[in-house]
Protein backbone atom coordinates (compact mmCIF):
# COMPACT_ATOMS: atom_id res chain seq x y z
CA UNK A 1 0.00 0.00 0.00
CA UNK A 2 2.81 2.45 0.49
CA UNK A 3 4.29 1.32 -2.60
CA UNK A 4 0.75 2.19 -4.34
CA UNK A 5 0.35 5.95 -2.86
CA UNK A 6 3.98 6.31 -3.16
CA UNK A 7 3.51 6.32 -6.81
CA UNK A 8 0.49 7.53 -7.00
CA UNK A 9 1.30 10.77 -4.94
CA UNK A 10 4.61 10.84 -7.03
CA UNK A 11 2.51 10.95 -10.56
CA UNK A 12 -0.50 13.22 -9.50
CA UNK A 13 3.13 15.72 -7.91
CA UNK A 14 4.97 15.44 -10.75
CA UNK A 15 2.89 15.11 -13.41
CA UNK A 16 1.80 18.64 -14.54
CA UNK A 17 5.46 19.28 -14.30
CA UNK A 18 5.75 16.73 -17.16
CA UNK A 19 3.38 18.48 -19.15
CA UNK A 20 4.44 21.39 -19.24
CA UNK A 21 7.76 20.23 -19.70
CA UNK A 22 6.62 17.95 -22.79
CA UNK A 23 4.60 20.99 -23.81
CA UNK A 24 8.03 23.60 -23.71
CA UNK A 25 9.84 21.10 -25.42
CA UNK A 26 7.34 20.88 -28.55
CA UNK A 27 6.83 16.91 -27.73
CA UNK A 28 3.28 16.87 -29.41
CA UNK A 29 1.79 13.77 -30.46
CA UNK A 30 1.96 13.11 -34.30
CA UNK A 31 -1.55 11.62 -35.80
CA UNK A 32 -2.40 9.25 -38.32
CA UNK A 33 -3.97 11.25 -41.18
CA UNK A 34 -5.52 7.74 -42.33
CA UNK A 35 -7.11 7.54 -38.58
CA UNK A 36 -10.37 8.14 -37.02
CA UNK A 37 -11.49 12.01 -38.00
CA UNK A 38 -11.84 12.49 -34.30
CA UNK A 39 -7.97 11.81 -33.54
CA UNK A 40 -6.72 14.70 -35.89
CA UNK A 41 -7.58 17.31 -32.73
CA UNK A 42 -4.99 14.98 -31.07
CA UNK A 43 -2.22 16.60 -33.14
CA UNK A 44 0.41 18.15 -30.99
CA UNK A 45 -0.94 16.98 -27.28
CA UNK A 46 2.10 15.94 -25.86
CA UNK A 47 3.61 12.87 -25.61
CA UNK A 48 6.48 10.83 -24.49
CA UNK A 49 4.32 10.71 -20.85
CA UNK A 50 5.64 7.63 -20.12
CA UNK A 51 9.18 8.64 -18.84
CA UNK A 52 7.24 9.85 -15.82
CA UNK A 53 5.49 6.46 -15.58
CA UNK A 54 8.60 4.61 -15.77
CA UNK A 55 10.40 6.96 -14.01
CA UNK A 56 7.59 6.65 -10.96
CA UNK A 57 7.86 2.93 -10.99
CA UNK A 58 11.76 2.49 -10.50
CA UNK A 59 11.86 5.51 -8.05
CA UNK A 60 9.18 3.63 -6.17
CA UNK A 61 10.81 0.20 -6.62
CA UNK A 62 14.20 1.25 -5.09
CA UNK A 63 12.17 3.36 -2.11
CA UNK A 64 9.89 0.05 -0.66
CA UNK A 65 11.55 -2.93 -2.13
CA UNK A 66 14.11 -5.17 -0.69
CA UNK A 67 17.42 -4.32 -3.13
CA UNK A 68 18.91 -7.62 -2.14
CA UNK A 69 16.34 -9.28 -4.40
CA UNK A 70 17.32 -10.42 -7.83
CA UNK A 71 13.56 -10.14 -9.05
CA UNK A 72 13.33 -6.78 -8.11
CA UNK A 73 16.48 -5.93 -10.40
CA UNK A 74 14.93 -7.75 -13.25
CA UNK A 75 12.18 -5.75 -13.35
CA UNK A 76 14.08 -2.81 -13.28
CA UNK A 77 16.25 -3.66 -15.67
CA UNK A 78 13.20 -4.29 -18.15
CA UNK A 79 12.04 -0.96 -17.10
CA UNK A 80 15.06 1.16 -18.32
CA UNK A 81 16.07 -1.45 -21.50
CA UNK A 82 12.63 -0.81 -22.91
CA UNK A 83 12.24 2.38 -21.61
CA UNK A 84 15.07 3.17 -23.66
CA UNK A 85 14.17 1.51 -27.03
CA UNK A 86 10.50 2.95 -26.95
CA UNK A 87 12.26 6.51 -26.23
CA UNK A 88 14.39 6.16 -29.00
CA UNK A 89 11.66 5.67 -31.19
CA UNK A 90 9.58 8.84 -29.87
CA UNK A 91 12.52 11.27 -30.09
CA UNK A 92 12.90 10.25 -33.65
CA UNK A 93 9.24 10.27 -34.56
CA UNK A 94 9.02 13.58 -32.66
CA UNK A 95 12.13 15.68 -32.03
CA UNK A 96 13.84 14.60 -35.84
CA UNK A 97 10.32 14.38 -37.42
CA UNK A 98 10.79 11.15 -38.81
CA UNK A 99 7.32 9.96 -39.51
CA UNK A 100 8.91 6.15 -39.49
CA UNK A 101 11.32 6.42 -36.20
CA UNK A 102 13.04 3.98 -34.97
CA UNK A 103 13.62 1.45 -38.33
CA UNK A 104 11.23 -1.81 -37.46
CA UNK A 105 14.46 -3.98 -37.70
CA UNK A 106 16.53 -2.15 -35.56
CA UNK A 107 13.86 -1.73 -32.86
CA UNK A 108 12.75 -5.58 -32.85
CA UNK A 109 16.97 -6.33 -32.51
CA UNK A 110 16.78 -4.39 -29.74
CA UNK A 111 13.66 -5.91 -28.42
CA UNK A 112 14.70 -9.05 -28.96
CA UNK A 113 18.57 -8.74 -27.27
CA UNK A 114 17.02 -7.38 -24.41
CA UNK A 115 14.71 -9.88 -24.07
CA UNK A 116 17.34 -12.85 -24.55
CA UNK A 117 19.45 -11.47 -21.95
CA UNK A 118 16.60 -11.50 -19.48
CA UNK A 119 15.69 -14.94 -20.77
CA UNK A 120 19.47 -15.84 -20.19
CA UNK A 121 19.48 -13.95 -16.58
CA UNK A 122 16.30 -16.21 -15.36
CA UNK A 123 18.22 -19.52 -16.49
CA UNK A 124 21.76 -18.07 -15.00
CA UNK A 125 19.70 -17.08 -11.51
CA UNK A 126 17.62 -20.50 -11.20
CA UNK A 127 18.34 -22.50 -8.45
CA UNK A 128 15.52 -24.79 -8.51
CA UNK A 129 12.92 -26.53 -10.81
CA UNK A 130 10.22 -24.32 -9.87
CA UNK A 131 12.11 -21.72 -11.16
CA UNK A 132 12.00 -22.79 -14.68
CA UNK A 133 8.82 -25.09 -14.86
CA UNK A 134 6.00 -24.40 -17.07
CA UNK A 135 2.58 -23.50 -15.18
CA UNK A 136 -0.15 -24.87 -17.40
CA UNK A 137 -3.78 -23.66 -15.89
CA UNK A 138 -6.46 -26.75 -15.14
CA UNK A 139 -3.56 -28.96 -14.88
CA UNK A 140 -1.75 -29.72 -10.70
CA UNK A 141 0.03 -32.11 -11.53
CA UNK A 142 1.65 -31.55 -15.31
CA UNK A 143 4.68 -28.34 -14.85
CA UNK A 144 7.21 -30.15 -16.98
CA UNK A 145 11.12 -28.01 -16.38
CA UNK A 146 12.00 -25.88 -19.37
CA UNK A 147 15.37 -25.91 -18.23
CA UNK A 148 17.50 -23.39 -21.28
CA UNK A 149 14.11 -23.75 -22.94
CA UNK A 150 13.35 -20.84 -20.33
CA UNK A 151 15.44 -18.51 -22.89
CA UNK A 152 12.87 -18.87 -26.12
CA UNK A 153 10.01 -18.38 -23.91
CA UNK A 154 11.24 -15.30 -22.23
CA UNK A 155 12.28 -13.98 -25.71
CA UNK A 156 8.75 -14.55 -27.20
CA UNK A 157 6.74 -13.20 -23.71
CA UNK A 158 8.64 -9.50 -23.66
CA UNK A 159 8.67 -9.01 -27.34
CA UNK A 160 4.98 -10.28 -27.19
CA UNK A 161 4.21 -8.47 -24.40
CA UNK A 162 5.73 -5.40 -24.98
CA UNK A 163 4.26 -4.79 -28.41
CA UNK A 164 1.07 -6.02 -27.47
CA UNK A 165 0.66 -3.14 -25.28
CA UNK A 166 1.94 -0.78 -27.64
CA UNK A 167 -0.67 -1.81 -30.41
CA UNK A 168 -3.35 -0.84 -27.45
CA UNK A 169 -2.09 2.65 -27.13
CA UNK A 170 -4.00 4.28 -29.48
CA UNK A 171 -7.04 5.58 -27.10
CA UNK A 172 -7.01 7.87 -24.16
CA UNK A 173 -6.60 5.99 -21.10
CA UNK A 174 -6.85 2.46 -22.89
CA UNK A 175 -3.25 0.89 -22.28
CA UNK A 176 -2.62 2.21 -19.01
CA UNK A 177 -6.14 1.38 -17.50
CA UNK A 178 -5.77 -2.14 -18.99
CA UNK A 179 -2.39 -2.38 -18.00
CA UNK A 180 -3.05 -1.29 -14.00
CA UNK A 181 -5.64 -4.05 -14.11
CA UNK A 182 -3.42 -6.57 -15.39
CA UNK A 183 -0.71 -5.54 -13.39
CA UNK A 184 -3.01 -5.55 -9.79
CA UNK A 185 -3.65 -9.31 -11.18
CA UNK A 186 -0.32 -10.20 -11.85
CA UNK A 187 0.27 -8.29 -7.39
CA UNK A 188 -2.20 -10.92 -6.15
CA UNK A 189 -0.50 -14.00 -8.53
CA UNK A 190 3.20 -12.81 -7.07
CA UNK A 191 1.60 -12.94 -3.65
CA UNK A 192 0.24 -16.05 -3.68
CA UNK A 193 3.60 -17.59 -5.38
CA UNK A 194 5.65 -16.39 -2.43
CA UNK A 195 3.62 -17.63 0.39
CA UNK A 196 4.16 -21.29 0.65
CA UNK A 197 0.87 -22.09 2.45
CA UNK A 198 -0.62 -20.89 -0.40
CA UNK A 199 1.87 -21.91 -3.38
CA UNK A 200 1.61 -25.43 -2.16
CA UNK A 201 -2.30 -25.48 -1.50
CA UNK A 202 -2.68 -23.94 -5.46
CA UNK A 203 -0.24 -26.60 -7.22
CA UNK A 204 1.61 -23.72 -7.99
CA UNK A 205 5.87 -23.51 -7.52
CA UNK A 206 6.84 -21.42 -4.17
CA UNK A 207 9.15 -18.82 -5.29
CA UNK A 208 9.73 -16.82 -2.09
CA UNK A 209 11.62 -13.38 -3.85
CA UNK A 210 8.44 -13.01 -5.87
CA UNK A 211 6.96 -11.43 -2.58
CA UNK A 212 8.80 -8.04 -3.68
CA UNK A 213 7.08 -8.25 -6.91
CA UNK A 214 3.89 -7.17 -5.35
CA UNK A 215 5.48 -4.27 -4.16
CA UNK A 216 6.63 -3.95 -7.89
CA UNK A 217 2.96 -4.45 -9.06
CA UNK A 218 1.36 -2.04 -6.85
CA UNK A 219 3.69 0.56 -7.93
CA UNK A 220 2.52 0.29 -11.46
CA UNK A 221 -1.11 0.38 -10.70
CA UNK A 222 -0.34 3.60 -8.20
CA UNK A 223 2.14 4.71 -11.37
CA UNK A 224 -0.43 4.33 -13.75
CA UNK A 225 -3.47 5.51 -11.62
CA UNK A 226 -1.82 9.14 -11.85
CA UNK A 227 -0.71 8.91 -15.52
CA UNK A 228 -4.45 7.97 -15.57
CA UNK A 229 -5.28 10.98 -14.04
CA UNK A 230 -4.29 13.23 -17.04
CA UNK A 231 -4.03 10.91 -19.76
CA UNK A 232 -8.19 9.74 -19.63
CA UNK A 233 -10.50 11.38 -21.98
CA UNK A 234 -9.95 14.06 -23.24
CA UNK A 235 -5.66 13.01 -22.73
CA UNK A 236 -3.59 16.04 -22.00
CA UNK A 237 -0.56 14.08 -22.61
CA UNK A 238 0.26 10.60 -24.11
CA UNK A 239 2.75 7.49 -22.95
CA UNK A 240 4.39 6.77 -26.13
CA UNK A 241 6.55 4.35 -26.88
CA UNK A 242 8.58 5.14 -24.14
CA UNK A 243 5.43 4.48 -21.81
CA UNK A 244 3.85 1.75 -23.58
CA UNK A 245 6.93 -0.50 -24.61
CA UNK A 246 8.39 -0.63 -20.98
CA UNK A 247 4.85 -1.36 -19.35
CA UNK A 248 4.48 -4.28 -21.83
CA UNK A 249 8.02 -5.50 -20.71
CA UNK A 250 7.38 -5.42 -17.07
CA UNK A 251 4.28 -7.00 -17.27
CA UNK A 252 5.91 -10.13 -19.05
CA UNK A 253 8.80 -9.85 -16.80
CA UNK A 254 6.62 -10.32 -13.70
CA UNK A 255 4.44 -13.26 -15.25
CA UNK A 256 7.93 -15.04 -16.19
CA UNK A 257 9.48 -14.61 -12.89
CA UNK A 258 6.09 -15.64 -11.33
CA UNK A 259 6.27 -18.66 -13.61
CA UNK A 260 2.71 -17.53 -14.95
CA UNK A 261 3.35 -16.66 -18.78
CA UNK A 262 0.08 -18.43 -19.71
CA UNK A 263 -2.55 -16.72 -17.21
CA UNK A 264 -0.93 -13.31 -18.32
CA UNK A 265 -2.03 -14.50 -21.94
CA UNK A 266 -5.35 -14.82 -20.41
CA UNK A 267 -5.49 -11.96 -18.13
CA UNK A 268 -4.18 -9.78 -21.06
CA UNK A 269 -6.65 -10.64 -23.37
CA UNK A 270 -7.10 -7.74 -24.69
CA UNK A 271 -3.76 -6.94 -25.91
CA UNK A 272 -3.79 -10.37 -27.51
CA UNK A 273 -6.69 -9.27 -29.42
CA UNK A 274 -4.88 -6.19 -30.51
CA UNK A 275 -2.32 -7.66 -31.81
CA UNK A 276 -3.80 -10.69 -33.69
CA UNK A 277 -6.43 -7.76 -35.28
CA UNK A 278 -3.49 -6.41 -36.72
CA UNK A 279 -1.62 -9.54 -38.17
CA UNK A 280 -5.04 -10.52 -39.56
CA UNK A 281 -5.33 -7.37 -41.02
CA UNK A 282 -1.98 -7.13 -42.90
CA UNK A 283 -1.73 -10.99 -43.83
CA UNK A 284 -5.32 -10.72 -45.45
CA UNK A 285 -4.24 -7.33 -47.22
CA UNK A 286 -0.98 -8.92 -48.45
CA UNK A 287 -2.56 -12.37 -49.69
CA UNK A 288 -6.40 -10.90 -50.59
CA UNK A 289 -6.08 -7.57 -50.93
CA UNK A 290 -9.10 -7.41 -49.04
CA UNK A 291 -8.84 -5.69 -44.75
CA UNK A 292 -10.66 -7.84 -42.68
CA UNK A 293 -11.44 -4.55 -40.57
CA UNK A 294 -12.19 -1.07 -41.00
CA UNK A 295 -8.88 -0.08 -39.13
CA UNK A 296 -6.59 -2.24 -37.61
CA UNK A 297 -5.73 -2.22 -34.46
CA UNK A 298 -8.98 -3.17 -33.28
CA UNK A 299 -10.40 -0.72 -31.49
CA UNK A 300 -10.60 1.78 -34.29
CA UNK A 301 -12.23 -0.71 -36.09
CA UNK A 302 -15.14 0.53 -33.37
CA UNK A 303 -14.24 3.76 -33.56
CA UNK A 304 -14.65 3.74 -37.22
CA UNK A 305 -18.14 1.93 -36.82
CA UNK A 306 -19.71 4.94 -34.65
CA UNK A 307 -18.89 4.24 -31.25
CA UNK A 308 -17.76 7.01 -29.41
CA UNK A 309 -13.93 6.75 -27.66
CA UNK A 310 -14.97 6.64 -24.39
CA UNK A 311 -17.36 3.88 -24.84
CA UNK A 312 -14.80 1.85 -26.69
CA UNK A 313 -12.27 2.38 -23.14
CA UNK A 314 -14.81 1.31 -20.87
CA UNK A 315 -15.87 -1.54 -22.63
CA UNK A 316 -12.26 -3.09 -23.83
CA UNK A 317 -11.58 -2.15 -20.25
CA UNK A 318 -14.65 -4.16 -18.57
CA UNK A 319 -13.34 -6.95 -20.68
CA UNK A 320 -10.01 -6.70 -19.44
CA UNK A 321 -11.36 -6.85 -15.59
CA UNK A 322 -13.57 -9.73 -16.60
CA UNK A 323 -10.43 -11.59 -17.91
CA UNK A 324 -8.14 -10.49 -14.89
CA UNK A 325 -10.99 -12.31 -12.58
CA UNK A 326 -10.92 -15.58 -15.32
CA UNK A 327 -7.36 -15.95 -14.60
CA UNK A 328 -7.30 -15.46 -10.89
CA UNK A 329 -10.54 -18.26 -10.86
CA UNK A 330 -7.59 -20.88 -12.93
CA UNK A 331 -5.73 -20.97 -9.95
CA UNK A 332 -8.13 -22.74 -8.17
CA UNK A 333 -9.46 -25.13 -10.07
CA UNK A 334 -6.97 -26.98 -11.01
Amino acid sequence: MLALFTALALSLWLGPYVIRKLQVLHFGQVVRKDGPESHLKKQGTPTMGGVLINGVIVITMLLWCRLDNPYVWMTIVTIVAYGLIGFADDYLKVVRKDPHGLRAKYKYFWQSAAAVCLGCCMYGMAKNPGETSLVIPFFKDFMPDLGFLIIPLAYFVLTGSSNAVNLTDGLDGLAIATTITVAAGLGVIAWLTSNANFAVYLYIPYLPNASELVVACTAIVGAGLGFLWFNTYPAEVFMGDVGSLALGAVLGIIALLCRQEILLFIMGGVFVMETISVILQVGSYKMRGRRIFRMAPIHHHFEKGGWPEPRVFMRFWIVTLVLVLIGLITLKLR
